[in-house]
């Protein structure tokens, strides 16, 4: 009896410990940034942290958050990683910031499960398309002052875009002055190809220094003649002044030469 005793208290004592164990980690999983409130919608995690003049991502966000709002704020970057720790995210609204920068590993770890991403509103100016390249989500671009450009056009080739507002990308500036302030789709389903564009103003460039070095190369071979043909010449005058019986194999030589 003695020794099932201590296995009951044993028992008991670790029963206790993985309940506390279960808590603190239930409690660290469902923690809730000052700056945000966290409610609970048919059991998922929605993370309201709108208008809240936040300056940057909050971190130690709830892990189980499905739905993150960081709309109306002053966010001026997303930097690697913000949301490594999210797996369940489904929503992440960044609209109405100040984003001018998103960083290539910015979304690594939602890329799977993300539904929708919402940028519009903002500064940006260009993203690189590795950034995006991996979500499966519908993204939402507009109202971003953009740099119409070959990168901008194959960074759109690896997304999904939100056909409701595809129309409002607009060029804010362009490698040409033509298509500002023109819808980029409207650009695009013209025919024009950005990436064209900058292959012949490239070809162009390599002409027109193909043509330079060509230019130098006719210029000294032409000064190197006439500079030879010079000297060939006071050479030939110098020895007419000779007594012609001693050098008149060397003058057939040069008169042949010239």
């Amino acid at each position: 009896m003695h020794l099932e005793d201590h296995l009951n208290r044993f028992l008991e004592f670790l029963l206790k410990r993985g309940i506390l164990i279960l808590l603190f980690h239930q409690k660290i999983i469902a923690a809730c940034p000052k700056s945000c409130q966290c409610s609970d919608t048919n059991g998922a995690t929605v993370v309201h942290c709108s208008s809240r003049d936040l300056e940057e991502i909050p971190i130690h966000l709830p892990m189980d958050t499905v739905s993150l709002k960081l709309d109306a704020n002053k966010i001026k970057q997303v930097p690697n990683n913000a949301f490594k720790d999210l797996n369940y995210l489904q929503e992440l609204d960044l609209s109405r910031n100040s984003i001018e920068k998103i960083e290539l590993a910015a979304f690594k770890g939602v890329s799977e499960g993300l539904k929708l991403l919402d940028l519009s509103g903002n500064q940006i100016h260009s993203i690189p398309k590795e950034a995006l390249a991996k979500l499966k989500a519908k993204i939402r671009l507009s109202n971003n002052p953009w740099h119409c450009d070959c990168s901008l056009q194959e960074m759109l080739r690896e997304i999904i875009l939100d056909p409701n507002t595809v129309n409002e990308i607009l060029c804010k500036t362009s490698v040409h002055e033509k298509y500002i302030g023109k819808p980029l789709i409207q650009v695009l389903d013209s025919g024009i190809n950005f990436c064209n564009i900058h292959n012949k103003t490239t070809d162009i460039a390599m002409f027109i220094t193909m043509f330079g070095w060509f230019a130098m190369v006719i210029t000294y071979v032409v000064y190197y003649v006439r500079h030879n043909q010079e000297d060939a010449r006071r050479h030939l005058e110098y020895l007419k002044s000779l007594p012609s019986t001693q050098l008149a194999k060397d003058f057939d030589t040069i008169s042949t030469v010239l």
